[in-house]
């Protein structure tokens, strides 16, 4: 077994190093970096904390930690990863940025809509599906998009 000299070593420490401080200083030199990839991963934490609630009862105006409306449960799962929503999915449509379906990720949320008016809200969950609180008489499930009347929202 070949024996790695000190100056090899040093020169591969000095990389990792030049790496790791350039791992660090990006993000801070270019917030715009920083702030997508908060977000990502806020997203991606928020749709860990709804598919954790699968089998929670749907009840209208709950907002967790055991029962849960459509908006109560993006709210819920949004705050567990540090973002705020507001309490509707109204006014939780109007707080995304708007987004192509070509675009969405997991983590989206999906906005069902009639018209101009948005009426139930779920977490894209990839696939063409969503973790949602359906109604009355149901539970937090993961299922298909059913409806092609939808918009995408990415949470801030």
């Amino acid at each position: 077994m070949a024996t790695i000299g000190m100056s090899t070593r040093l020169s591969r420490m000095g990389a990792a190093s030049v790496l790791t401080a350039a791992a660090v200083a990006v993000p801070a030199l270019l917030p715009a970096t920083a702030t997508h990839a908060d977000a990502a991963t806020a997203s991606a934490q928020a749709l860990r904390v709804a598919a954790s609630k699968k089998g929670s009862p749907y009840q209208w105006g709950a907002a967790g930690p055991y029962r849960f409306d459509c908006s109560g449960l993006t709210l819920y799962s949004f705050d567990k990863a540090g973002k705020k929503l507001p309490r509707t999915t109204g006014a939780q449509y109007n707080s995304t940025t708007h987004i192509g379906a070509s675009s969405r990720q997991a983590g989206d949320l999906v906005f069902f809509h009639a018209g101009s008016s948005v009426y139930h809200v779920g977490i894209y969950a990839g696939s063409g599906k969503i973790w949602h609180a359906p109604k009355t008489g149901t539970r937090v499930r993961l299922e298909k998009i059913w409806d092609g009347s939808v918009w995408y929202g990415r949470v801030r």
